[in-house]
């Protein structure tokens, strides 16, 4: 079965009910072998492309999760990422801002990690956290700092956060960084099941703590609020995608061969040599040969 990319792709401005977007879909692989040799095949096809990406120096490619708890964007980080140069890869994870990260504006400490042109940039959660589990817990949002005129109308503050990131994802598009945005759709249930294995599995229990067992309590408020940041930022130039998270091996299929056609999409290519660049090569060769 091939993955189609646009299955999962969210139309800009169109409005999103998650209900109607499947938490799982019938699998790409037909065994746990084949999903081995699948997905082998998509990591060996991204770290050529990487390569190719690093030496032509002329984009950049930023990949954003944003998930529940257990929703498994470690695994997808991990499994779809593994062979690509560490050299030409960034991962940063965004937890509570810091008192330092309060003082300035909510995009303030994602841009100092940006990726450069020729590397790929993974963001595990990212600014995104601004417009969701600040809006389920407005709290935090009275806790950050700002006039009070700036937060009034709570309803202002997202509508102009929204303008605030698609005005920044613009400026990125425009010099050269490449923006996919996933959103790893897991139902409540499974998210118990997974949750129930981490208290089951000793080695596992570092991973879980009664705060993920509070949060739950807000499934609606954040199936409502990703679903308003979903229909007012998924754009043609940087698109959210839907990703069906109930099934951990499809989801990273289906993420893996979304990034590949992305990149794909840049017709990227090795530098071509000039006539002057192979004449020096070929002098030092000479001073090699002697």
């Amino acid at each position: 079965m091939k993955i189609n990319g646009e299955d999962f792709r969210v139309r800009e401005a169109s409005e999103v009910s998650l209900k109607n977007w499947a938490t799982r879909t019938a699998p790409v692989y037909g065994s746990n072998d084949e999903y081995q040799e699948l997905l082998k095949d998509h990591v060996k096809k991204l770290s050529a492309q990487q390569e190719l990406l690093y030496a032509s120096g002329h984009y950049a490619v930023l990949l954003i999760f944003q998930a529940m708890d257990a929703a498994g964007k470690d695994g997808v980080i991990a499994h779809v990422m593994s062979g690509v140069n560490p050299q030409g890869c960034q991962v940063f994870s965004f937890k509570h801002p810091s008192a330092t990260e309060l003082q300035h504006d909510f995009l303030w400490r994602t841009t100092r990690d940006l990726p450069e042109r020729g590397k790929i940039g993974i963001f595990n959660r990212s600014y995104y956290e601004e417009v969701l589990i600040v809006r389920v817990h407005p709290e935090i949002l009275h806790a950050q700092g700002l006039p009070d005129a700036l937060i009034g109308s709570e309803k202002t503050v997202w509508r102009d956060r929204y303008r605030s990131i698609l005005g920044l994802e613009r400026h990125l598009y425009r010099n050269g960084t490449r923006i996919i945005k996933f959103f790893l759709h897991l139902s409540k249930e499974e998210q118990r099941k997974r949750f129930l294995a981490r208290i089951d599995a000793p080695e596992k229990n570092w991973k879980f703590s009664m705060a993920d067992i509070e949060e739950r309590k807000y499934w609606k408020q954040y199936m409502t609020a990703y679903e308003k940041c979903l229909s007012a930022t998924s754009t043609k130039h940087a698109p959210w995608y839907v990703v069906p998270a109930d099934d951990k091996f499809n989801a990273r299929l289906i993420v893996s061969q979304i990034v590949l056609d992305t990149v794909d999409e840049l017709k990227l290519a090795y530098p071509k040599s000039t006539v002057k660049r192979r004449q020096e090569l070929l002098s030092l060769r000479k001073q090699l040969m002697k």
